[in-house]
């Protein structure tokens, strides 16, 4: 039950979104700049960094949300999506992706957490000043999101199904305030 009085039919951040479109249109703008921007950072390298953070926070619906949505730009593949939560370093992953969950990680404990050598180790690894940057700033925003969904207590739903619709619409039209005013898309039944 939300410690706020928010639309029960928005789960997750979008309720929350709903409540305070003055803060959700800049957090919507951050969120862009940090996962719809596709350099030598894909957008799936990009939302399995937050995904991971989430899964580290215990962020259940962050972790989904954007676990769906990586899986929508990894062509279906949910099973890499689960495996870089829990073991990345085994994971079906480029090694400089690799350099980058291990500070993700950090961050997600605390800035100072990062050393020289996670940097060093990435750089080798082919990551630029720009991939450590985003993939520090994408962690400490997760870190953010993250404890703005669970210390307000949002809806989260439990059913997984829920979540491939609205990422699917997310990888599609991205992040902005439509998302967390629409209602959640549903199947459309088929007639028989």
């Amino acid at each position: 039950m939300p410690y706020i009085n928010v639309d029960k039919n928005l789960p997750g951040m979008r309720s929350l979104m709903a409540f305070s479109p003055e803060t959700a249109e800049p957090m919507g703008v951050l969120a862009n700049l940090l996962l719809r921007t596709s350099d030598s950072l894909s957008m799936a390298d990009r939302e399995l960094i937050g995904t991971y953070v989430s899964y580290l926070n215990d962020c259940f619906y962050c972790q989904q949300s954007h676990g769906a949505i990586a899986v929508c730009y990894l062509d279906g593949n949910t099973s890499l999506v689960e495996q870089v939560k829990r073991d990345y370093a085994n994971a079906d992953i480029s090694d400089k992706l690799k350099a980058l969950l291990s500070i993700a990680g950090s961050v997600q404990k605390g800035g100072k957490f990062v050393t020289q050598q996670q940097i060093d180790a990435a750089k080798e690894l082919g990551a630029s000043d720009k991939d450590i940057h985003d993939t520090v700033l994408i962690a400490a925003a997760f870190c953010m999101f993250n404890r703005y969904v669970d210390g307000l207590a949002s809806n989260t739903p439990t059913d997984l199904s829920s979540y491939p619709l609205r990422a699917q619409q997310i990888a599609e039209r991205g992040y902005g305030n439509y998302i967390f005013t629409n209602k959640q898309p549903v199947h459309e039944k088929e007639e028989i």
